[in-house]
C-alpha cells in the first residue's frame, strides 16, 4: 500500500521526532499494522498502537492511491481514545 505524506503530518512527525524518537518508519508501521483502527472525523480514520506509557495515533484517509497521513501524534489519554472491543 502507497503511503501519502502531507506537509502538516511530516511537521507534526518531526516534533514527536525531537520530543520521544517518534522515526518516520514507526509512523508507517503503525498505519500498516495498527493495533487499532478507530473512526475519526470527517470521513478520517485513526490507526493507533501502545508506545511507551500512552498512544501513537496516525490520522488518515483512504485515497485511490493508498493511505494519505493527515497528522501524527503520541498521547497518554490511553483510557480516553482505546476501544475495549
Amino acid at each position: 500500500m502507497r503511503i501519502i505524506w502531507t506537509r502538516h503530518a511530516e511537521e507534526r512527525q518531526e516534533e514527536w521526532r525531537r520530543k520521544l524518537g517518534i522515526t518516520r518508519q514507526e509512523v508507517e508501521d503503525v498505519l500498516n499494522a495498527p493495533e487499532q483502527v478507530v473512526p475519526g472525523d470527517f470521513g478520517a480514520w485513526i490507526a493507533q498502537a501502545r508506545r511507551g506509557a500512552g498512544l501513537l495515533r496516525v490520522v488518515f484517509m483512504e485515497v485511490e492511491a493508498g493511505r494519505k497521513i493527515l497528522t501524527v501524534y503520541w498521547t497518554s489519554k490511553v483510557e480516553k481514545y482505546w476501544r475495549e472491543e
